[in-house]
């Protein structure tokens, strides 16, 4: 189990440390990548304009000179010559006819150029979007007097971008220094984080171990966040229900043992009797006979219930659900039950708001409304009474059993529907019974889709409230 443990808490803490990392290194790749972009796209925007004044000033003075139609002015020609190797690029002076009147590299001169950037430059009369061709921009600025709108003539500008380029390479290799920085860093900080956050779990990790090892009794406490204050709320609260689970489990084994034991006991102390005795008179045989046979029906009836709950809980008790009158079988369970009511003058009343019909199995119901009317009346006072009460709405139909008995402590109301909880030990015994009747109840009612409830005051009486489905539904 500790080694499982470990190995969970080393893989949670990789997991958690490669998610920091990806949380810390991914938008320091997406932002440098982004500056270098911006810069690639501010670089050359600054070069082109610089080259666009450049030509603008230039172009002023090759109209005024004449250049186009006589290209010997050595002002121009120097001035041109100057701006490519400043740009490390090359300039065509192109005429409206499209005749290379100058070539910065003395090669094209006197040729014809056939080039879309000039053509749409003549044709626009501005300068022409740049196109990118490896490490060089070419672009067309026309050549035009500002009397005149006609467009005189064009230059074809290509440039070089080495050192927008050399830049570049330098941002870059900053950016892959400053992402390995980071990279770095995330690794230690992710570390030291995942450690942090896994140190709580594996705090309340080790304390289910000892708990569960034995070496510790007490609940956990592990406030180090909300998360691992609410997990340990929870699972104190889960062994708390269990520590009640088992409490309640070994009080049954007892009771159940005392309540087999006892009639197996009066049965053989009865059968001794007989058997020690010679001509035992038949009156007294037969009510020896009538002692062991009720001894023989409350055993069963224990056995019963063992074996109801028992289905129950394997979920193995199938419903044989039929459309039945509730208020005859209502009626039936009060005709069944008077007799022991009227040992105690125990009034039993039934109330019938409307009739009722619905979907219910009639066995496990009829059950179930025993139980409930069994229990006000051994529970209840001499010359009470206990009322039952049937209604209905379009939905639902709702059985009530109030009684006038002794009430149950406010203490004990939550846990009445476990199994095997007895209120008063002592009395219970008196009265027979294994604890089960509720929790057989309860469990009947479920079954039924419905919901059982109960409210009491001690001394004054008990009311419970049962709501089933008018229609069952699988």
């Amino acid at each position: 189990m500790k080694k499982k443990s470990h190995k969970f808490f080393k893989s949670l803490r990789f997991r958690i440390m490669v998610i920091l990392m990806i949380l810390g290194i991914v938008p320091a790749v997406i932002i440098t990548q982004a500056v270098i972009s911006s810069y690639r796209e501010q670089g050359i925007e600054v070069r082109l304009s610089s080259v666009r004044t450049q030509c603008s000033i230039l172009c002023n003075q090759i109209i005024k000179e004449n250049y186009l139609n006589d290209s010997s002015s050595e002002a121009v020609n120097s001035k041109l010559e100057l701006l490519s190797n400043i740009y490390g690029g090359r300039i065509l002076m192109v005429d409206r006819d499209l005749q290379i009147v100058k070539d910065t590299y003395q090669v094209d001169e006197g040729k014809t150029l056939i080039s879309s950037k000039i053509i749409r430059c003549f044709k626009d009369g501005e300068a022409t979007d740049y196109e990118r061709q490896g490490q060089m921009l070419e672009f067309a600025v026309p050549v035009k007097s500002a009397d005149v709108q006609q467009v005189q003539g064009a230059m074809l500008i290509t440039i070089s971008l080495s050192e927008v380029s050399a830049t570049m390479a330098e941002l870059e290799r900053q950016g892959i220094i400053i992402t390995c920085i980071v990279v770095v860093l995330s690794l230690f900080l992710a570390y030291v984080l995942a450690t942090i956050l896994v140190k709580p779990l594996a705090r309340i990790t080790k304390s289910i171990e000892d708990l569960t090892d034995g070496y510790q009794n007490d609940e956990i406490s592990v406030p180090d966040y909300t998360e691992t204050e609410l997990i340990t709320d929870a699972f104190n609260k889960m062994l708390s229900r269990m520590k009640t689970l088992d409490e309640s489990r070994s009080e049954f084994v007892s009771n159940v043992s005392h309540e087999l034991k006892t009639p197996m006991t009066s049965m053989k102390v009865l059968a001794d009797s007989l058997v020690g005795q010679t001509g035992v008179p038949e009156e007294l045989y037969q009510e020896f006979m009538h002692d062991i046979t009720a001894e023989i029906d409350r055993e069963n009836r224990i056995i019963t219930d063992l074996l109801s709950l028992v289905k129950m809980d394997r979920k193995t008790a199938d419903l044989q659900i039929q459309h039945m009158d509730i208020n005859q079988l209502l009626e039936d369970i009060l005709k069944r039950l008077r007799p022991i009511a009227d040992k105690r003058n125990i009034d039993l009343i039934l109330d019938c708001f409307r009739p009722v019909e619905a979907d219910v199995d009639e066995i496990k119901f009829t059950s179930a409304i025993s139980n409930l009317v069994e229990n006000g009346i051994k529970y209840n006072v001499d010359d009470g009474w206990v009322r039952v009460s049937l209604d209905a709405d379009h939905k639902y139909f709702y059985v009530t059993v109030a009684d006038s008995g002794m009430g149950i402590p406010e203490d004990s109301i939550d846990r009445i529907f476990e199994r095997f909880y007895r209120v008063d030990k002592s009395h219970s015994r008196e009265i027979g019974g294994t604890g089960l009747g509720l929790a057989i109840t309860r469990s009947t009612i479920a079954m039924h889709h419905g919901v059982i409830k109960v409210f009491s005051r001690e001394g004054e009486g008990t009311t419970f409230s049962v709501r089933i489905p008018l229609s069952y539904i699988p």
